[in-house]
């Protein structure tokens, strides 16, 4: 998690301040009793709400309103300022609202009120089963989502993994690190499950979808039937082929199992390859340099990192990597691991007591092509998620979607991406409209530097820096054809927030 929280700023509001002081525009960040509290003018009142994002604790009063919405700078949730309900993904939990109260010419807050209750789908045309195939970020937001809109029927979790849906952006960072506890890594307790009526089948593989007869088929046989399904299924991580990479010290990072065998493994060995400057490779990286271990990065590129986010931030991001220990063999691809030593394609060798890949995923589309939906790098879905087939909709990482900003389809692999798209399956599901209206966004550490990225530029012709890298102080803007298509941030999260919100309202 990012090693800050947020601190109460501005006035104390228990003591008032000046109505002239609210702006009409924006909100105004002040504090109750030690907690962040942001209070807002509207035309038909005063309201204020909780002013640390419910997700990692966020300043939001560092954040950017629009209209009556406030966006979290660190990772972009998006809250709603009159009632508090979390909007967007990667937040859930909505934010407490307070009692306002004016006393002459100055607005007091005082006194906790809780969050409003969301407001229930607009439909009673709801199915009577819902199937979840898949326990990552889009199956456990759409799961979330259904019952806080009000769904009332069978609602089935169906999750290969052993453990319940966790945040897994966490586990190539703090968590691999060991500053963060294993206990914020789940995305709910396991109580949640049972409180909201979620029936959460873990360890349990689906076979196949038999469209005919709406069932999702185990591979141990079991059926579960649905109204609606949804495929969440992700993307698998690849596993090299060459020799000596099937052996146990040779690790994957995707789920809870995987980062656990890491961190035992790093607490029995000196040295460690990567193989893979991702931005997964390199999380490790920095995670297993902040336990003390050398580290090796080996990957094709010459410089990381660099056909997303261009040269001159690649090359920052090597030297950062480089200033803490990690050494880096590019340009180079791997052949064999027997154990003990990794080699190279140029025969050269690397001394390591275990190997980390991080060498890129691939969706999982088996189960679609299974069933007969029309694939093409990923599950064609229309706007509101649903695929080819009748009652099946499909979210994340396989899900290849309409573009709002380009109108060309679009696959992307962000956990907020999948998160956000769970919920507008599922809000499709109860008979809402809803589509995508935000610009991707992900986010990446190294060390204690954060990278925030909005917008989505498979490839992109030109890109431009303004700032200080070495400062930890820019923006790069990635266009394509002249068209501003994404941007990252270094030290801007502000800026990187209004970037988001532009390019969202270049689609519409």
């Amino acid at each position: 998690m990012d090693a800050s929280q947020a601190k109460p700023v501005g006035p104390d509001l228990s003591q008032g301040v000046p109505l002239a002081d609210v702006p009409f525009a924006g909100a105004l960040a002040g504090h109750v009793g030690g907690d962040p509290v942001l209070l807002i003018r509207r035309s038909d009142g005063l309201f204020a709400v909780g002013g640390a994002c419910t997700h990692y604790g966020g300043p939001l009063g560092e954040g950017l309103v629009v209209g009556d919405t406030v966006r979290c700078p660190w990772h972009h949730a998006c809250f709603d300022l009159r009632s508090g309900e979390a909007l967007s993904a990667p937040a859930f939990d909505a934010l407490d609202r307070w009692k306002v109260e004016v006393e002459g010419e100055r607005a007091f807050v005082r006194e906790r009120l809780g969050p409003t209750p969301a407001a229930p789908a607009s439909t009673d045309a709801h199915p009577a089963r819902i199937v979840i195939v898949g326990g990552g970020a889009a199956g456990f937001a759409a799961a979330e989502m259904l019952r806080r809109r009000g769904y009332g029927g069978a609602l089935t979790l169906l999750s290969a993994d052993p453990a319940p849906p966790c945040d897994r952006p966490n586990l190539s960072k703090d968590y691999l690190a060991g500053t963060a506890p294993e206990d914020w890594i789940p995305l709910k307790p396991e109580a949640f499950y049972a409180e909201h009526a979620i029936d959460l089948r873990l360890g349990v593989e689906v076979e196949r979808i038999d469209i005919a007869a709406r069932e999702a088929v185990a591979n141990s046989g079991e059926r579960f039937g649905y109204d609606a399904l949804l495929l969440a299924t992700g993307a698998e991580p690849i596993r090299l082929m060459g020799p000596g990479f099937e052996r146990p010290n040779v690790h994957l990072l995707r789920t809870l199992t995987d980062a656990r065998a890491i961190i035992a493994a790093a607490a029995q060995v000196r040295v460690v390859a990567v193989v893979g400057a991702s931005f997964i490779g390199l999380e490790v990286a920095a995670s297993l340099r902040a336990r003390g271990l050398e580290v090796h990065v080996v990957a094709p590129e010459g410089i990381p990192l660099e056909r997303v986010m261009g040269p001159e931030i690649g090359r920052f991001i090597r030297a950062l990597h480089e200033g803490k220990g990690v050494r880096f063999h590019l340009g180079q691809s791997v052949e064999s691991f027997d154990g003990e030593r990794l080699s190279l394609a140029g025969g050269s060798e690397i001394a390591a007591d275990a190997v980390v890949l991080g060498v890129g995923v691939r969706p999982r589309t088996q189960l679609a092509v299974g069933a007969g939906l029309t694939v093409d790098d990923g599950v064609i879905v229309d706007r509101a998620m649903r695929t080819s087939a009748p009652g099946v909709y499909a979210a994340g990482d396989i899900a290849r979607y309409p573009d709002p900003l380009t109108g060309q389809g679009a696959r992307t692999e962000h956990w907020v991406s999948a998160e956000r798209q769970g919920q507008i399956a599922a809000r499709n599901m109860l008979g809402e409209d809803a589509a995508p209206s935000a610009a991707p966004f992900f986010w990446s550490n190294h060390y204690d530097l954060a990278i925030r990225y909005a917008g989505h530029a498979p490839d992109w012709d030109a890109v431009e820096i303004d700032g200080d890298l070495e400062a930890r102080d820019a923006t790069a803007r990635y266009f394509k054809a002249g068209r501003l298509v994404a941007a990252a941030s270094i030290g801007r999260d502000r800026e990187n927030l209004e970037i988001a919100e532009a390019l969202a309202g270049g689609a519409n």
